[in-house]
């Protein structure tokens, strides 16, 4: 008998178990049109969990209820799982976090969010507490990844997996931006995280809240409908004459609305409707790909013969925290984790990112370009890394500005007098 996961296809307790899976290298089969408050409520479910509670997962020894429990279960079917550390000490540690996800992060996220939306009673003063309590637990979490990429070690352990899905809960309905900002190093993490391909796989697109929901006032459980009485033999007959004088439903009209509307066209990308531009972003990138020797004479030279300050726009930026980079593969990944959250803009730009320095604390500087003459909105508005650096237009017409682009495009060293750590190119 395979692992079946009863669970619905958005319940992050059952995602832990998915991703778990998916690094494992463990199969474990989501149940079929599951329905919450339906299939949770079946007898066979509940000889499983007799209080109905979802994710349960089957298996060839019995069943298992309890999220945490059924990620670890997955886990530990695969030997020395790395999932789990290193050592004993980096075993507990795993276990450390998963308890702080679970008891300081998401029993917060969830005391604040279940009231507002009505399945209990809203509460002013416990909202407070309970916002009070999270704040304190995700400034500890944010201290900790200033100087750690992961949780445990330099991997993905099940810490990492349990925290990430209790935080998708929280950003996408009810951490907003604003609130998020306070934790910059948490941020990171959880964009770093939620964009890694098994998390991915089974999360998909995680996008965060506009907004915290308003108040919903609690909802209360449905009465049993009174059996009807049964009608006088008058008032039956009386119905019955009724029914048959009904006109048969009318079929509804074309184009009144009542239909379901057809699903409307996705709208372009604004850059999309620009002007055509001289210069074909993917032969610059074919074009610096494909050099191999006499970079300066034929890759540099292309770019400027090749570069149309109408359609286009080069972008110096400068991380604001460069103190805080005081461990090199913190500050690597870091670059890594805000090029991967650019991979919307792929179709519309070119960039190249340094990390400088031969000995901490190290700096971040890019060259970023651009398709049309600002930064892109929607690039301001989906990744967040923007925020941390501070962005200087470049002004071709200074030869000084204009050497530092090349030197930047052909990771020249020394790179103002510092070695270069690393050199990552986005294209």
């Amino acid at each position: 008998m395979a692992l079946v996961l009863h669970a619905g296809n958005t319940n992050k307790n059952g995602f832990k178990a998915l991703i778990a899976a998916e690094y494992s290298g463990v199969k474990v089969d989501l149940v079929k049109n599951f329905q919450m408050g339906v299939s949770n409520r079946t007898p066979e479910f509940l000889k499983m969990n007799p209080i109905g509670k979802v994710p349960v997962l089957e298996t060839p020894d019995g069943s298992i209820f309890e999220s945490n429990a059924i990620a670890r279960y997955v886990t530990h079917l695969k030997a020395d799982n790395p999932l789990y550390g290193s050592s004993l000490i980096e075993y507990a540690h795993v276990e450390q976090w998963i308890d702080f996800a679970s008891l300081e992060i998401d029993a917060n996220i969830l005391r604040w969010y279940i009231p507002r939306i009505g399945f209990s009673v809203y509460l002013p003063p416990a909202e407070e507490a309970a916002i009070s309590a999270l704040k304190r637990a995700l400034d500890a979490l944010n201290s900790h990844l200033a100087s750690n990429t992961f949780l445990v070690g330099h991997n993905v352990t099940l810490a990492d997996i349990i925290l990430t899905c209790n935080l998708t809960l929280g950003f996408s309905r009810i951490l907003t931006k604003s609130f998020t900002s306070e934790f910059p190093h948490v941020e990171r993490y959880f964009w770093t995280m939620v964009n890694q391909p098994n998390f991915r796989k089974v999360l998909g697109v995680v996008k965060q809240t506009e907004a915290i929901p308003p108040v919903q006032s609690a909802k209360k459980p449905s009465q049993p409908k009174e059996p009807a009485k049964p009608k006088a033999k008058d008032e039956a007959k009386k119905e019955a004459t009724k029914e048959v004088k009904k006109e048969p439903a009318k079929p509804k009209a074309e184009g009144t609305g009542e239909e379901e509307e057809a699903p409307k066209p996705k709208p372009k990308n604004p850059l999309d409707l620009l002007p055509p531009s001289k210069m074909i972003l993917d032969e610059w990138k074919r074009l610096y790909s494909n050099t191999r020797t006499n970079f300066r004479e034929v890759a540099i030279k292309g770019f400027w013969d090749m570069y149309d300050p109408e359609g286009y726009s080069l972008w110096f930026c400068d991380y604001k925290y460069n103190t805080e980079n005081t461990v090199s593969f913190v500050t690597l990944n870091k670059v890594g984790g805000f090029l991967q959250r650019m991979d919307l803009a792929r179709k519309y730009a070119f960039g190249k990112m340094l990390v400088i320095g031969s000995e901490p604390p190290y700096k971040v500087k890019g060259l970023w370009l651009f398709r049309g003459k600002e930064i892109p909105q929607f690039v301001i508005d989906e990744c967040y890394d923007m925020e941390l650096y501070d962005w200087t237009k470049v002004e071709i017409t200074d030869e000084v500005q204009k050497e530092r682009v090349s030197q930047m495009i052909e990771d020249y060293e020394p790179f103002e007098g510092e070695a270069l750590l690393d050199a990552k190119c986005f294209k």
